[in-house]
C-alpha cells in the first residue's frame, strides 16, 4: 500500500525583508503551506509565484492559520500591524529583533489577546536560512507547549535551541552572543590598525590572527567554571597583577604605530580598577562583576 504524505503545518508570515523572504522560500521548498503578508506589497509578488498565499492584509494573514510567524522591522512595527487584530487561538511566534524586556512585554501583550507566544533570536543571515550546512540556528523561549508542538516545522529554517520559558531569554541569548562577537572584531579591528602601515600582508597575517582567537575561544569555558564556583582564582596560569603590569606595553605600542587605543582602554581600566580592589591573584573574570554592578 501507498504511504499517506505527512500533511505539512501551514504557517502565516508577516514581513518579507530579507529574512522574512528567506524563511517563507525555505517553508515553500519544504512543502508548507504559507500566507504571507507584507507592509509593501510588491515584495510578495515573487513569493506568490512561488506557491504563497498573499493575504491582503495582516489580519487576513492571521485568520489564516494557527501558527502565526512574525519577522518586522522592530518591535514598534509588531503593534502597528496587529493593532486590533484577533489573535485568540493563535500561536504567535515573533522572530522579530528586539531586547528581552520587550519580549516580556510583547508575550505579555499575546497572553492578554488570546495567543500563546514562542519569542525567537536569529543567529543567522538571509543567505544561511534552509542551509542546514552553514550552521544557523534560532534560539527559542516562551511557550513550551508551542515549541514543541511546531518544533519541526520550526527546524526546517535553521536549527533550534529552546532556552527557557521565560519569554526574554532567547533575545537575552542573542545579545549576548553577538555582543560577544562585536568584542571580538573590536580587538581584530585594533590589531590590523597595528600593522596598517607596515610592509605586512594582511591577508597573510589573517590566518595568524584566526589561529590565535581560536585558540583563546575555550578560555570561556574557564570563565562559565569560575563564575559558577565563585572562585575566581581557580587553572589561574596569568594573573590579574602581571596581565595589568604589562598593559602599559599594548598602549605605548598602539602610540608608536600612531593607533587610537580607544578600543583598548576601557577594558584595561578596568582591570585596573578591579586590581584595586585587591584581587591581584585571580584572572580576569572578576571585570564581570564590576560591568554588573555599573549597569545597577
Amino acid at each position: 500500500m501507498a504511504q499517506t504524505p505527512v500533511e505539512k503545518t501551514s504557517v502565516t508570515l508577516l514581513g518579507l525583508g530579507a529574512m522574512g523572504t528567506a524563511l517563507a522560500r525555505t517553508w515553500l521548498a519544504a512543502g508548507h503551506p504559507v500566507t504571507v503578508w507584507n507592509r509593501t506589497p510588491a515584495r510578495s509578488a515573487p513569493l506568490a509565484a512561488e506557491g504563497a498565499r498573499v493575504a491582503d492584509g495582516a489580519a487576513a494573514a492571521v485568520a489564516a492559520n494557527t501558527l502565526v510567524v512574525v519577522c518586522l522591522l522592530d518591535d514598534a512595527s509588531i503593534g502597528e500591524a496587529l493593532d486590533g487584530t484577533d489573535l485568540a487561538g493563535r500561536d504567535l511566534v515573533n522572530l522579530t529583533t528586539s531586547t528581552p524586556a520587550e519580549a516580556r512585554a510583547r508575550a505579555e501583550w499575546a497572553r492578554e489577546r488570546g495567543a500563546r507566544y514562542l519569542d525567537g533570536g536569529i543567529m543567522a543571515v538571509p543567505p544561511m536560512i534552509g542551509v542546514s550546512e552553514a550552521g544557523g540556528y534560532v534560539f527559542y523561549s516562551g511557550s513550551r507547549e508551542v515549541f514543541e508542538r511546531y518544533a519541526e516545522t520550526l527546524r526546517v529554517p535553521a536549527g533550534t535551541t529552546y532556552v527557557g520559558e521565560d519569554a526574554g531569554f532567547a533575545a537575552l541569548h542573542d545579545v549576548a552572543l553577538l555582543s560577544a562577537m562585536y568584542g571580538m572584531f573590536a580587538g581584530a579591528a585594533h590589531a590590523f590598525a597595528l600593522i596598517r602601515k607596515e610592509d605586512i600582508d594582511p591577508a597573510s597575517f589573517a590566518p595568524l590572527l584566526a589561529d590565535w582567537l581560536t585558540a583563546m575561544a575555550p578560555s570561556v569555558h574557564q570563565t562559565a567554571d569560575q563564575l559558577r564556583s565563585g572562585d575566581y582564582a581557580k587553572g589561574v596560569v596569568s594573573n590579574l597583577a602581571m596581565q595589568v603590569a604589562g598593559t602599559p606595553t599594548f598602549l605605548s605600542t598602539a602610540e608608536q604605530q600612531g593607533v587610537s587605543t580607544e578600543l583598548l582602554s576601557p577594558y584595561f581600566a578596568l582591570m585596573r580598577r578591579r586590581l584595586s580592589e585587591g584581587s591581584g591573584e585571580e584572572g580576569l573574570t572578576g571585570v564581570i562583576d564590576l560591568l554588573v554592578r555599573a549597569r545597577r
